[in-house]
């Protein structure tokens, strides 16, 4: 009974490493599930403390309970019969793609990394890069939100960094969950932005499955009352105006509205703008191509040589930051009182008559986003060179930008540069235009825009340019 019993090494380390997955199942993943959960909990807790709209049960719901529910979802599983007999394939394999879809699709939304750490990675990545402003805040945007509303954010689209920034300005009333388009698909990006709250998208696809899923996710989200922000134009504008909005997103929330029901929709307009978008010369030089569908190597690849490019000009000592990057929340329109005055039931209405209501809709929230749109010195100088006739000197550029600001404040425009400090910045924005070489001195004559880079200006300007044009139109002057 005292022998020795021989064991093979690889039998020994089999029987450490079982004993090790014990100890990991039984005793410390419990351990540690409790611990995060009850952080979780904790975090939970103090935001809905100090939040205006409190998380809703829906967005801290566990991940794979809306993914059977959306899975299992009744116009969903109609959809998929349907499709099933137009293809002659069984429901079990559609079923398949479904449950694929939906994993694909569904956030997994986690207070304490929205708060506690991505709030904090978003904070510092913009405040090392730009001096954050929030340039107006309508006085109902500001009022206290109704119970039962779901509020949605109807933004323009000029840089991937207006998530950043609309989510840094609004992280003290609402957690905002964004639909991210195909770049989001790349690895590590889909996870953190699952985390955040953020529900990945494929953007070009006729597949009906996947639109039902889309659909009714959105539509789930929104009846949940789900705060989450929608950009207009469904892609980067290219020539730096607002343009047309797309009326996917905005069909999908208004689908199933109606206006005697439990909850209403408040849609707020937000107009973002830059000193420096990351993506510009992409966007310039591309105007008619999109980042959808280029894969995750030109996404990781681009991203990359525009990190090492900025980090190598900090270690020289010749990065002075990207200038201002600036938002305004315009008037809010509550979809109830728009479908009572028109006498409208979106819910109601057939494809004839629903359509021309959304792209009404559409068009009004567009309006309101270019009320607000955020003049700032980069644009305005811009503007003042790309008018000119020929080059003009510094004090000269300042002098006409000042008149013009004064033109637009009379008109109603809201203004993105310090009051009492626009000189001083617009002056700061001719210098940094001049080291990036986007302007150069032409001889005694003065500054002008470097051919090369006349286009860049041209979208620097386009922002504002529409801002004018849209305010001179409106038969009142400032609110």
């Amino acid at each position: 009974m005292t022998e020795t019993v021989p064991i093979p090494i690889w039998l020994l380390l089999i029987i450490g490493a079982l004993a090790v997955l014990a100890a990991l199942d039984d005793v410390l993943l419990p351990t540690a599930r409790w611990y995060l959960r009850r952080r979780v909990n904790k975090v939970i807790d103090e935001v809905n403390d100090r939040l205006r709209l409190e998380l809703p049960s829906f967005q801290i719901t566990k991940r794979r309970v809306l993914i059977d529910r959306l899975i299992y979802d009744p116009e969903v599983m109609k959809t998929v019969g349907e499709v099933a007999v137009e293809r002659g394939v069984s429901r079990d394999s559609l079923m398949a793609d479904i449950a694929s879809i939906a994993r694909e699709m569904v956030p997994a939304f986690n207070a304490y990394f929205y708060f506690k750490l991505g709030y904090r990675v978003a904070r510092w990545l913009l405040r090392t890069f730009y001096r954050v402003r929030l340039g107006y805040a309508h006085e109902l945007t500001l009022a206290e939100i109704p119970p039962d509303t779901a509020v949605v954010f109807f933004i323009n689209h000029r840089s991937n960094a207006d998530y950043l920034l609309v989510t840094y300005l609004a992280s003290g009333s609402v957690a905002l969950s964004y639909g991210a388009g195909e770049w989001a698909r790349v690895w590590p990006f889909r996870s953190l932005l699952r985390l955040a709250g953020a529900y990945i998208l494929r953007r070009k696809t006729d597949d009906p499955l996947y639109r039902k899923v889309l659909e009714r996710y959105v539509q789930m989200a929104t009846e949940a009352c789900v705060p989450h922000a929608i950009f207009a134009e469904g892609k980067l504008s290219r020539d730096g105006a607002i343009n047309t909005p797309k009326l996917g997103m905005l069909s999908y929330i208004t689908k199933t509205f109606d206006p005697a029901g439990p909850y209403d929709i408040l849609f707020i307009p937000v107009a973002t703008n830059f000193d420096r978008v990351a993506e510009e010369r992409t966007l310039v030089a591309n105007p008619d191509t999109d980042f959808r569908g280029r894969g995750g190597r030109f996404l990781a690849g681009g991203t990359a040589k525009f990190l090492f490019r900025l980090a190598w000009r900090r270690i020289q000592g010749r990065s002075a930051g990207f200038g201002a990057a600036c938002a305004s929340f315009g008037e809010p329109l509550s979809l109830r009182a728009w479908s009572n005055e028109r006498g409208i039931d979106l819910s109601r209405l057939d494809r004839e008559g629903f359509f021309p209501a959304v792209e009404e809709l559409g068009a009004e929230l567009t309006d309101r986003i270019t009320d607000v749109v955020p003049v700032l010195a980069v644009p305005l100088v811009s503007l003042i060179l790309s008018e000119a006739d020929g080059p003009l000197e510094t004090e000269e550029i300042k002098s006409r930008a000042m008149r013009w600001l004064h033109e637009v404040r009379t008109l109603g425009a809201h203004i993105g540069l310090k009051q009492g400090s626009e000189a001083a910045e617009i002056d700061e924005a001719v210098q940094r235009m001049r080291r990036r070489r986007l302007i150069a001195k032409q001889g005694d004559s003065g500054l002008a825009p470097v051919a090369a880079e006349r286009a860049l200006l041209t979208y620097y300007a386009a922002s504002i340019v529409q801002l004018r044009a849209h305010l001179q139109q409106k038969p009142s002057g400032p609110e």
